[in-house]
């Protein structure tokens, strides 16, 4: 995979991966051979998945039910990430949005996407990083999304806590690169995982050109992981988007934002 998960224990951690871009991750991972831990809220949907890649990969495969915008979930996982046998690579994909505008949505489910979308990012991070760094190895891979570049979407919290799961992610990569460990926010597109109509969004309106299937995102960012880039956009259009983002007046941009209100990119558990 890359220099730093080349020996690095052959074991990757992956939550939200019963749906989405966590499926594909562990589809991919598992017929490259790694051993998995899978975390997710559904525990039926989580040993189900088990179960299959168990039967069609011949890889081992553990399942830990939890809800990582809860104190619990999250103490599990870190327990996890800290024993043994040791993981090689967490891939941080969890996460989650609300189709409601800040001024109309409660505080209690604002804090709940920020534990899930920050908190347990940070959290799990911080956890994996303590055995990786004293062994000299592993990587870090926490999904992020195009939307947390340019401004942010108008009465959305979810663009602002991408951009921190974004920013977070090239900060600490680059400080513990000289340490043998990889740390990479992958920021994809509009991908198609199911999410959207799972939490009522509307993306009829959406051009099916700036649609990504799930097993491309994993393939482009195991790509980048290996190259050592601290940020993955996965396909051109996209990175051609990201670079217009950066660069373009913040009055255009507004704009374009207010067309596209409701309407977000990324994946949830």
């Amino acid at each position: 995979m890359t220099d730093a998960t080349r020996s690095a224990p052959h074991r990757a951690l992956i939550t939200g991966a019963s749906l989405g871009i966590g499926e594909a991750f562990a589809r991919r991972l598992a017929a490259d051979g790694w051993d998995l831990v899978l975390v997710a809220r559904d525990a039926g949907r989580l040993d189900a998945t088990a179960a299959e890649l168990d039967a069609r990969y011949g890889c081992r495969v553990e399942s830990i039910a939890a809800d990582l915008s809860t104190e619990d979930g999250c103490a599990t996982v870190e327990r996890r990430l800290v024993a043994d046998p040791p993981i090689g690579l967490l891939v941080n994909n969890a996460g989650t949005s609300l189709n409601t505008p800040f001024v109309r949505s409660t505080v209690e489910d604002e804090a709940r996407l920020i534990r899930l979308n920050v908190l347990a990012v940070l959290r799990l991070t911080h956890a994996a990083l303590e055995p990786m760094i004293r062994r000299g190895n592993g990587a870090v891979i926490n999904v992020s999304s195009v939307a947390g570049f340019g401004v942010p979407m108008p009465g959305s919290t979810y663009s602002a806590s991408k951009a921190w799961v974004t920013n977070f992610s090239e900060s600490i990569g680059q400080s513990v690169a000289p340490l043998g460990v990889r740390v990479m926010a992958l920021c994809p597109g509009y991908t198609r995982t199911g999410y959207h109509e799972r939490a009522g969004i509307d993306m009829s309106r959406t051009p099916a050109w700036m649609w990504l299937r799930a097993d491309d995102v994993v393939d482009e960012g195991l790509r980048d992981l290996r190259k050592g880039k601290l940020v993955s956009v996965p396909s051109w259009k996209y990175k051609v988007a990201v670079a217009g983002l950066r660069h373009a007046p913040r009055r255009l941009l507004r704009g374009v934002s207010r067309d596209t209100r409701g309407r977000v990119a990324g994946d949830a558990d």
